[in-house]
């Protein structure tokens, strides 16, 4: 079933919203945790960018579209175990809402895996097909949107371990960025070294939870 209310919303697929968004609205709770208290909290440019969870591709999008406007050059990486098919992704409609190029979005998608691309002269992007859980980082990060499945779904993606990879990976003032805002993550996090940050969250959600690895 496919729904669409008005030019404001997001097309309702079932088997997206259920598991990847608020029922508030994905691109709302995308711009203020990823763009707003994440890309907006750090002047690097270059900007490097690690994304855990590619799925629908909007955070890559909404990043895209900003450093477009910005005159901000990215490096994107995303890494994604079961990416989407096209029955799905040709399906969502995040181009004419944000009134972005669809064959942008499109070739986020379609481009090949484990390859960077130049989308522009100032924005490359690599996916990474793989499982967090045993990926070894090659590279370092400014910045970190870290969109897994929620502790309680994924609490393997939420590990003192992984958390400790992703403090390793990132570069001294990275930012690391995530919708959760649970007392175990910020404690685990404080641990691995990270300075914490409660900040407001979107509609719907009191908090989320930005860690800094110091300087």
């Amino acid at each position: 079933m496919i729904k669409t209310e008005d030019q404001s919303h997001t097309l309702f697929l079932p088997e997206i919203d259920e598991y990847y968004h608020s029922r508030f609205g994905a691109i709302e709770e995308a711009l203020h945790i990823f763009i707003r208290s994440g890309y907006e909290k750090t002047d690097n440019n270059p900007l490097h960018i690690f994304e855990v969870g590619f799925g629908t591709g909007l955070n890559a999008l909404l990043t895209f579209m900003r450093a477009t406007r910005d005159n901000r050059k990215v490096f994107y990486s995303a890494i994604e175990l079961y990416p989407l098919g096209p029955a799905v992704y040709n399906r969502l409609n995040y181009p004419q809402i944000l009134h972005a190029d669809p064959d942008v979005f499109l070739s986020m998608h379609e481009l090949s895996w484990e390859m960077e691309h130049q989308l522009t002269e100032n924005f490359l992007i690599r996916k990474i097909h793989a499982d967090f859980l045993s990926y070894h980082f090659t590279r370092r990060y400014n910045l970190v949107y870290f969109d897994a499945f929620g502790p309680d779904k994924q609490p393997a993606m939420w590990a003192k371990s992984r958390l400790e990879a992703v403090f390793a990976a990132l570069f001294p003032g990275g930012i690391f960025i995530t919708y959760s805002a649970k007392g175990s993550l910020r404690r685990a996090l404080e641990k691995t070294g990270f300075r914490v940050n409660r900040l407001p969250g979107p509609p719907g959600k009191r908090e989320i939870i930005q860690a800094i690895k110091p300087l």
